[in-house]
């Protein structure tokens, strides 16, 4: 069925197409560089307007809030009460896909660490609004709005004096007569009608002006910035009925449910004197960490552990923050596109070692999944790193031993990663050649999930892959275990494998309330039965249209050509012989997938990369398995199961 398309959203996409939580929302780090730079993130600010927000992270500086409303070079603070202050050499421009930023030591000092937040006005999402308030104003002055909703909370600053960021939330104990002031740490405090005589609607909101900065509204006119947020409002996604923030409350310890995964969270316990907190997922805010990266928008502090927050398929896991105090939150959706190109959700990279700390650049997205390999000398693979699970935690592919701490990359980064100096060899020893495979979580094509494992019974899991998955990697991180590994799900069973062993496939598995999957997966959840109690973590793969193939195919031992629905052929083939013994054969096309020689490495053994072998040809549409494999990958009657990316 066709997606419906909104006229509201008409002036968003060409042609009125859906909107995304990327098209509206982006979290972007850098490092200064002492000159000019321009912040490519995706989000149109020069046609559509917002808000960018910058804070560096590590060291004392205070926050710098920028919008398009007021315009370039104006910014606000805040963590201080200061007017707005004017800085050329700060942000410069607002730009289509991004911001661009001058060479000020605010923004772009030198070897410094920067955070950035940058959200576009959009209906069931975001505004900014500028206002006037004059002199005469009443105690319900209004002003208008373009949200598309209701306000679920609302920032207003005073722009040409100084004042206190007053923060609306509709979760405060009496929203229009309560407010939280967002560069301190006062409990929320307020008085009847603080927010005007009448509740925000989806067209305005009031306000009691003489509250607000230090001027006496009886005495001259001002001029107040607003940002406005919506919460489960709908608008977003392929149906455009998705919600994409949510403002709410939690109190104690526990999952707080929020019906999509975040990537973003501001909250702060209202009713005592405490810091908020503001985390993203591209600075640990994971699912996994005993403690988030804080920066705090009430001081200039720099970047410092903070509460227990884990995030996870529907929402976030509170361990530490607030306790026993009501705390309120905005909460923003982690990515949801599916991808249109394999371009944009994995890149294989072939590199030497350097034996010095090194960055990899160039990938095109910030990897979500890292898994690579010494190609030169046997040994381990270098494992399975994550931003889920967190860094350093390493899982090895040919091993069952449990997750360890060996430091293979430093960083997510915003264009790839960066290594460690050397990680024992199993990082960047100089000289020693290297592949790693980086892969993006995507809807459609790859998703990844950490939970705990279940004695019996059948256990549930959500997933936000958003169609069934068609092959399904599971290990035991706190346990020693094989990876297991299920696909050919049907609705009386499954077919099992071990990804550290070359063992033939199980027949088909039936689901049972002590086996690895106890039901069919679906496009929200996948069962586990008696796994044990265990810390677990599950690698979620299917089909999507020209960027990736979960597929099988039986061999001929003559020429096979296997078609995946791609225009220019694979760039990465795992291959698994099902019905009898054989070894999970990987090819990219870092390391070549030519006519010719074709080098492969076994994700079950630490040998070395093995070359002069022609086992695998291009295929546009695919890839071709030859003749040459007809013992390995091409056994005439053999099946097997691949997964291919174009």
């Amino acid at each position: 069925m066709p997606s419906k398309k909104r006229s509201l959203l008409a002036a968003s996409g060409a042609g009125g197409d859906s909107l995304y939580v990327e098209d509206v929302f982006s979290t972007y780090l850098y490092t200064g560089t002492g000159a000019a730079q321009t912040i490519t993130n995706g989000i149109d600010l020069d046609g559509e307007g917002g808000l960018v927000w910058i804070k560096k992270r590590n060291n004392t500086l205070k926050h710098l809030l920028y919008d398009t409303s007021r315009g370039i070079y104006k910014d606000l603070n805040s963590d201080n009460t200061s007017a707005q202050d004017s800085a050329g050499d700060n942000l410069t421009a607002f730009n289509s896909n991004g911001f661009s930023i001058g060479s000020g030591a605010e923004v772009s000092n030198n070897s410094d660490t920067y955070a950035s937040w940058t959200f576009r006005k959009a209906e069931k999402f975001f505004d900014v609004v500028e206002f006037e308030a004059p002199a005469s104003a009443s105690d319900n002055f209004r002003v208008s709005h373009n949200l598309g909703s209701v306000p679920a909370c609302i920032i207003v600053k005073s722009v040409d004096v100084t004042g206190d960021w007053y923060v609306y939330h509709s979760s405060l104990d009496t929203p229009r007569n309560d407010s939280l002031k967002l560069n301190t740490t006062a409990a929320s405090a307020g008085s009847g009608d603080f927010w005007g005589e009448a509740n925000p609607t989806t067209t305005d909101f009031g306000v009691q002006v003489r509250n607000f900065g230090t001027r006496p509204v009886t005495t001259s006119a001002g001029t107040y910035i607003a940002y406005l947020f919506a919460s489960d409002a709908g608008g977003f996604g392929d149906d455009e009925d998705e919600n994409i923030v949510k403002c709410g409350s939690f109190s104690g310890i526990g999952q707080v449910n929020l019906g999509f995964e975040p990537q973003f969270l501001l909250y702060k316990p209202h009713s005592q004197t405490a810091n908020w907190e503001l985390a993203d997922n591209m600075r640990r805010l994971d699912g996994v960490s005993s403690s988030v990266l804080k920066l705090e928008p009430n001081s200039d502090a720099a970047e410092a552990n903070g509460s227990e927050i884990k995030i996870n398929a529907t929402g976030f896991y509170n361990g530490t923050f607030g306790v026993s105090y009501p705390c309120i939150y905005i909460a923003i959706r982690r990515p949801m596109k599916t991808p249109t190109a394999g371009t944009e959700v994995f890149s294989p990279v072939a590199r030497t070692g350097t034996g010095t700390t090194a960055a990899v650049t160039g990938v095109g997205f910030s990897p979500d999944l890292f898994i690579g390999n010494i190609r030169d000398t046997a040994g381990y693979w270098n494992g399975v790193v994550d931003r889920l699970r967190g860094i350093p935690k390493r899982l090895v592919s040919s091993q069952t031993e449990a997750e360890n701490t060996q430091t293979v990359i430093t960083s997510f980064d915003m264009d790839g990663l960066s290594l460690t100096s050397d990680g024992n060899g199993f990082a960047n020893e100089n000289g020693k050649t290297y592949i790693e495979w980086l892969f993006k979580r995507a809807a459609g094509f790859m998703d990844e999930v950490v939970f705990d494992g279940n004695t019996a019974g059948t256990y549930p899991h959500t997933h936000n892959l958003t169609v069934v998955p068609e092959l399904i990697i599971l290990k035991s991180r706190s346990a020693t275990g094989s990876w297991q590994t299920g696909t050919n799900f049907t609705a009386t069973g499954w077919r099992s494998m071990y990804l550290n062993e070359p063992n033939a496939g199980a027949s088909e598995t039936t689901y049972a309330t002590n086996d690895w999957f106890s039901a069919q997966p679906t496009a929200t959840t996948f069962s586990t039965g008696g796994i044990g109690a265990n810390t677990h973590v599950a690698y979620l793969f299917a089909s999507v249209a020209g960027v990736s193939k979960v597929g099988s195919y039986t061999g001929t031992a003559a020429t096979l050509n296997v078609d995946c629905g791609f225009t220019a052929g694979a760039r990465f083939i795992l291959i698994k012989r099902t019905d009898s013994a054989g070894d999970w054969y990987t090819y990219d096309s870092a390391r070549g997938i030519v006519a010719g020689n074709d080098p492969y490495l076994l994700l079950n053994t630490t040998g070395a990369e093995v070359t002069n072998t022609d086992y695998i040809d291009p295929l546009n549409a695919g890839f071709t398995a030859t003749s040459n494999g007809s013992s390995t990958v091409n056994v005439n009657g053999g099946t097997y199961i691949f997964l291919a990316i174009a």
